[in-house]
């Protein structure tokens, strides 16, 4: 097992999940998580940038992925979407989501950050990529350990 996954709790990576899948019933929208101790690059973007394409959440149909980056001992986080939704979204579409993360990881509050970030995630998403019936769930639900 990761040392990162340690940092949660096997009910507490299943009650993730369990936002994860919720927010993908709202959208087509694909959510992945990935937890890592430290960010390996100077630039937290930059790192999401790398997991991103790591995670391959570039290659869904509509290119319309998204990656919640924490690196916890560092303190360093970030939401990062694909071309597909950048290109439908005003500027500062993640400032909310990014904002509710921060104010619950500023309490430690990391679970709950992390699951009512994602919840929001899915109903923004859901404006601009809206779930279909004929969905296809194209990239696991699973959080990713760096």
């Amino acid at each position: 097992m990761a040392t990162e996954s340690l940092f949660l709790t096997e009910a507490e990576q299943q009650r993730i999940i369990k936002a994860i899948r919720e927010a993908e019933k709202q959208t087509s929208g694909e959510i992945r998580l990935h937890i890592e101790k430290k960010c390996q690059t100077a630039d937290v973007m930059e790192r999401a940038k790398q997991v991103f394409l790591l995670l391959k959440l570039d290659q869904t149909s509509e290119r319309n992925g998204v990656l919640f980056y924490l690196a916890y001992e560092d303190r360093k986080f970030a939401v990062l979407g694909d071309k597909g939704i950048n290109e439908k979204v005003p500027a500062g579409f993640w400032d909310s989501t990014k904002e509710l993360l921060r104010q619950h990881f500023s309490k430690g509050l990391f679970l709950d950050g992390l699951c009512l970030g994602i919840e929001e995630a899915g109903l923004q998403l859901k404006k601009h990529f809206p779930y279909s019936t004929n969905d296809i769930n194209e990239l696991p639900d699973d959080i990713s350990f760096g």
